[in-house]
């Protein structure tokens, strides 16, 4: 019997972390967490207000989710988090090693289209911007898989599932 991995869903703003997480986590039979429910009450007042977050004020944000994966190791579970640099996956790894990444990839213009049509949320191309100018793709060191995001939630999920099938089992 297959252990099921913990799964960080990864990935820029508009790339359906958000809705691939809870399809991935009810297709691997394992409970999803939304990494925005993780932030201290300070990162939330700060973007709240605007202000961007920055490396300092993410570490605690990271640890916590890193808690939860550690927790996880050995039952699975799916959580969404952009962890877009390095270091960022890094910090992950340190509390969680066996945790893998699904880092959900996509074309800027597909992902801006799909930004500007989504219904009560801000949208804004320098935000975009700013993410790809941070994105640090997972690198061949790194536990995971890359997964394009044409086509709909379903064909991206089934992608996932299948790219994750061709890791080894987790550490734990």
């Amino acid at each position: 019997m297959n252990t099921p991995h913990v799964v960080v869903v990864m990935g820029v703003a508009g790339t359906g972390k958000t809705t691939i997480g809870p399809l991935l986590a009810a297709r691997l039979g394992v409970p999803y967490a939304e990494a925005d429910d993780f932030h201290p009450p300070a990162n939330i007042a700060k973007m709240s207000a605007g202000t961007p977050l920055t490396d300092e004020d993410r570490w605690p944000w990271l640890d916590a989710i890193g808690d939860w994966a550690h927790g996880r190791a050995g039952l699975g579970g799916v959580v969404s988090c952009s962890a877009l640099k390095r270091s960022y996956r890094d910090r992950l790894r340190s509390a969680a090693p066996g945790v893998v990444f699904v880092h959900l990839t996509g074309d800027r213009a597909l992902i801006e289209d799909r930004m500007s049509h989504r219904q009560g949320h801000f949208f804004s191309a320098a935000l975009l911007d700013s993410q790809f100018a941070t994105l640090q793709p997972l690198q061949a060191d790194e536990a995971g898989v890359a997964v394009d995001v044409t086509g709909s939630p379903e064909e991206i999920t089934e992608r996932a599932v299948h790219a994750l099938s061709s890791l080894p089992e987790p550490i734990h």
